[in-house]
């Protein structure tokens, strides 16, 4: 899963995160986690509009509230959506986005080492949420996060997260297997199955963030690692799975740390770092690691990331307007 790793000393979001006044931001997985910190964080810092995604409406509404309580002037909306149903991505973001312009798009939301199925949509269910929901919601707001590039002094930021159990893509061959992502065995490895095909969704997480810089280098497109997060979703591994995470923690002297510490790499990365401080299509370890160079192999290969993006927009022509 990593290393130990630090960086950023003392990074407190709640002193050193700058005034948001006039930013659109938008959070994935805002209703739990590592998502719904995030949006407590923003919303301590005066932006003009938060948007949130996730599948519980309960919990949103129960969330507005409570920082609406503390924060009266903060505007916020819940868009529910699946982020495995590139349909359901598609109609929420049209539904529900009303800004013309977005400044921080944070992708967040993931899910980890789930059995070999696949999704509405018919590919491998970690590859379609982790991967091609995210993308969809991206190519959709990208002619928002565009506009807001062309303000005078624009800083137009997304942050997309990975896992250091990208590795988990070391035992496929090439990284990705496209060959196998449509079809219904859903990639059933015998082999550490759910982290092989957790590790590709991850790898691909990095690489498009990468080629969105590439192709969009007015837009700061980096990706994170938060670490290994106590998150509702590190409580449901059961099982092997969660015997695996836990032993491959001890063995590598990694932390599990609590959400409040989960996010600040995200959140430096976001709001915390200056602009300059930031390398375009970068990968940070927490907290504001420059770890890009860390990346071998099929992590910084650059045709990989090109194959990735088009065999992405071949998926998402699917679902047109």
């Amino acid at each position: 899963m990593g290393k130990t790793y630090t960086g950023v000393a003392d990074f407190q979001p709640a002193r050193d995160i700058p005034s948001l006044s006039g930013k659109i931001i938008l959070v994935t997985g805002g209703t739990a986690g590592l998502g719904k910190g995030s949006v407590r964080a923003f919303a301590e810092h005066n932006p003009e509009h938060i948007y949130f995604t996730g599948r519980n409406a309960a919990a949103a509404k129960k969330l507005i509230a409570d920082i609406k309580s503390k924060h009266p002037g903060v505007a916020l909306t819940f868009i529910e959506m699946d982020l495995s149903s590139l349909r359901s991505v598609k109609t929420a973001v049209v539904k529900g986005f009303k800004h013309d312009h977005l400044h921080i798009l944070m992708n967040n939301a993931g899910i980890i080492a789930k059995p070999p199925i696949v999704s509405v949509d018919g590919y491998e269910i970690q590859f379609a949420t982790n991967h091609l929901g995210h993308a969809m919601l991206t190519k959709h707001l990208l002619p928002y996060l565009l506009k807001a590039a062309e303000e005078p002094n624009s800083d137009v930021r997304v942050i997309a997260n990975t896992s250091d159990g990208y590795e988990g893509h070391r035992m496929i061959k090439g990284g990705i297997a496209f060959d196998v992502l449509e079809k219904r065995s859903g990639m059933n490895r015998w082999f550490l199955g759910p982290w092989q095909r957790y590790g590709q969704s991850k790898l691909a997480n990095i690489l498009y963030a990468a080629e969105l810089a590439r192709r969009h280098p007015n837009i700061t497109s980096v990706v994170i690692h938060p670490g290994v997060v106590r998150t509702p979703m590190y409580d449901d591994l059961q099982g092997w799975n969660g015997l695996f995470t836990v032993v491959t923690c001890w063995l590598n002297g990694v932390k599990v740390v609590t959400p409040d510490e989960g996010i600040l790499n995200q959140l430096w990365c976001a709001a915390g770092a200056k602009k300059s401080e930031l390398r375009n299509g970068g990968f940070y370890r927490p907290v504001g690691i420059d770890s890009t160079a860390d990346l071998k192999g099929e992590g910084a290969n650059v045709e990989l990331a090109a194959k990735l993006w088009e065999w992405t927009d071949g998926v998402l022509a699917k679902f047109p307007n």
